[in-house]
C-alpha cells in the first residue's frame, strides 16, 4: 500500500468510526452494543486518530474541527451555540431554570456530525489535497537542491548546471503526472516533458521557449564536453528551474 493509500484509507476509517458515535448519539444503537457502550471511551479514542487527519489534510478546517470539542475560554454562559463535546465528556449541562428544554446528548450530537461533515468534505477533496501536499513537498526539496547548485557553482561550473537540469527535468515530469499526460518513450527526457505540457496547453509558448532555453544550457553542462558553460549561463539555468517550479503547476 503506497502512502497516498494509507493516508486515503485513514481518512476512510475515521469517517465509518463516526457511524456508531452518532447512532448512540442518536438512540440508535442495538440494545445488545448500547449496554457496553462507552461514549467517553469510543468518542476520544475517534477524536484522537480524526484530530490528526484533519490537522495533516485540512489545515483550513482544523481550527474549526477543533471549536466543536473544546471549550471556548471566553464563555461566560452555557447554553445553545456555547455547548461543546468536552462539556458533555464532564458531565455538565446548562442551569435547568435558564434551559429547562436543554438536552446534552442533542447538543452534542450536532457538534459531532458538524466534525463528520468537515471530514467527508476533506475526503470529498482528498486528490487534490494529497497533490498539493505532495507539490509543496518537491518544491521544498527542489529549492533544498538549487541552493546546492548554487554553491557548487564556486567550484564546478558544469556539475551546478547538471544538478539544475536534473531538477528542471525532475520537476517537468511530475507535472506532467499530476495532469495525468501519457507520454509514449520508455525514458523521456526534459524535452518531452516540455513538448507535452505545450500541447495540452498547460504552459503556453513562451513558457515552452523559456523552458527550451534552460534545457539547451542543461545540454551544455551535461553532454557537449567541447564546450563550457559559462558562470552566467549557469545562473541563468538556476534563476530559471527556481522560476518554473514557482510558476508552473
Amino acid at each position: 500500500m503506497t502512502s497516498k493509500e494509507k493516508l486515503k484509507k485513514e481518512i476512510t476509517d475515521c469517517i465509518n468510526d463516526t457511524a456508531p458515535i452518532l447512532l448512540y448519539l442518536q438512540g440508535k444503537l442495538k440494545k445488545e452494543i448500547s449496554e457496553k457502550y462507552s461514549f467517553q471511551y469510543e468518542y476520544q479514542k475517534w477524536y484522537s486518530k480524526a484530530l490528526k487527519v484533519v490537522e495533516f489534510l485540512g489545515k483550513d478546517r482544523f481550527q474549526e474541527f477543533k471549536s466543536y470539542y473544546e471549550i471556548d475560554p471566553k464563555r461566560k454562559t452555557m447554553g445553545y451555540g456555547n455547548y461543546y463535546i468536552q462539556d458533555y465528556l464532564k458531565g455538565v449541562a446548562p442551569n435547568k431554570w435558564n434551559n429547562p428544554d436543554f438536552n446534552t446528548k442533542e447538543e452534542t450530537l450536532k457538534n459531532v456530525y458538524n466534525q463528520y461533515t468537515i471530514l467527508v468534505s476533506i475526503n470529498d477533496r482528498i486528490d487534490s489535497i494529497l497533490s498539493d501536499i505532495q507539490t509543496n513537498l518537491l518544491i521544498e526539496l527542489q529549492d533544498t537542491e538549487l541552493e546546492t547548485a548554487k554553491s557548487l557553482l564556486k567550484v564546478n561550473i558544469r556539475a551546478s548546471g547538471v544538478i539544475a537540469g536534473v531538477i528542471l527535468e525532475s520537476y517537468l515530469s511530475s507535472v506532467t503526472n499530476n495532469h495525468s499526460l501519457t507520454i509514449s518513450k520508455r525514458n523521456p527526457t526534459l524535452s518531452d516533458f516540455n513538448e507535452a505540457l505545450k500541447n495540452n496547453n498547460i504552459i503556453d509558448t513562451s513558457v515552452w521557449r523559456k523552458i527550451s532555453y534552460l534545457g539547451d544550457i542543461r545540454n551544455i553542462c551535461a553532454h557537449k564536453k567541447d564546450v563550457e558553460p559559462t558562470k552566467e549561463q549557469v545562473e541563468e539555468l538556476i534563476n530559471g528551474v527556481n522560476w518554473v517550479t514557482k510558476n508552473v503547476f
